[in-house]
């Protein structure tokens, strides 16, 4: 099956998709369902019933779609409430997606909230995790149309994960017009420079990522010095450099697929990691 315009790609069989109807229940429909174009998305682990952040994606959801959409705070509440029930308390590892999308003609009609949206929980199985990250050495200029919103430009993300795939690599770095880095296609992006965490200007057309901001709050409280800094890829060769997201948390770079930059030696990142591991709590039953 094609990805439809925002998504990220194939329709797995063991998914299983909740859609919220007008009467305000989660109901289960095909994972196949006439898909429409992506407005909203985020996603995260869940590790034997366990989970990091979920408040604040939920925040980072819920604005996205009160400004995509323009929907009610009320029907987003009712929805992350009857999604937040439906995620999985037992053992096994679980990549759930929340989604808003423009309903198509053929979406099944008591799916289709006013205004001609659906509200969408995905119930994935997670792909295998890995502690660290190869990145493509081909700095990609980023494709995104609303690089601040998480949703609209997966699909153009996919396809730049896709190339670097091909070239061995588990991530992608995006950078702007002019070779400043930005973030990875699926990661935000932090590095040291000597004892100081680096990372691109907020000014800069970045999303918000959930789990960097954990580990830049958590440098600010330890004492560790924190520095916004544009720099090229260049400027990353031979420093200790972090990919991070909800799905892998922290990912030291351990090598630029493609190219003769020299990875630096991830001095930081396993205490950071295993502080990070430690911030999952259990769900609410």
């Amino acid at each position: 099956m094609t990805a439809p315009t925002g998504q990220t790609g194939p329709v797995r069989a063991a998914d299983r998709l909740f859609a919220l109807t007008p009467d305000g229940a989660l109901r289960e429909v095909p994972a196949t369902d006439a898909p429409g174009t992506l407005l909203a998305a985020d996603s995260w682990l869940v590790a034997d019933g366990r989970v990091r952040a979920l408040a604040r994606h939920r925040r980072r959801f819920t604005a996205t779609c009160a400004e995509a959409g323009g929907l009610p705070g009320a029907l987003l509440d009712t929805f992350w409430t009857g999604m937040a029930a439906l995620l999985p308390r037992g053992p096994g590892h679980w990549f759930p997606r929340v989604e808003l999308e423009t309903a198509t003609a053929d979406a099944t009609p008591d799916t289709v909230l006013p205004g001609g949206h659906r509200l969408l929980y995905r119930l994935r199985p997670a792909p295998a995790l890995s502690t660290t990250a190869r990145v493509w050495g081909l700095a990609v200029r980023d494709p995104r149309r609303t690089p601040r919103h998480k949703g609209p430009d997966l699909g153009a993300l996919a396809a730049v994960r896709s190339r670097a795939t091909a070239a061995e690599a588990d991530e992608a770095l995006l950078v702007t017009a002019d070779g400043v880095v930005l973030e990875a296609a699926n990661s935000s992006l932090l590095w040291w420079e000597e004892d100081v965490l680096c990372h691109p200007p907020a000014e800069l057309p970045v999303l918000p990522g959930v789990t960097a901001a954990l580990l830049l709050e958590r440098a600010a409280r330890t004492g560790v010095t924190v520095r916004p800094a544009r720099r090229r890829l260049s400027a990353l060769a031979g420093r200790e450099v972090w990919v991070a997201n909800a799905l892998h948390g922290l990912r030291p770079v351990t090598a630029w697929t493609g190219s003769s930059l020299p990875a630096g030696a991830p001095l930081h990142a396993a205490a950071w990691q295993s502080w990070l591991d430690g911030q999952r709590t259990p769900l609410r039953s």
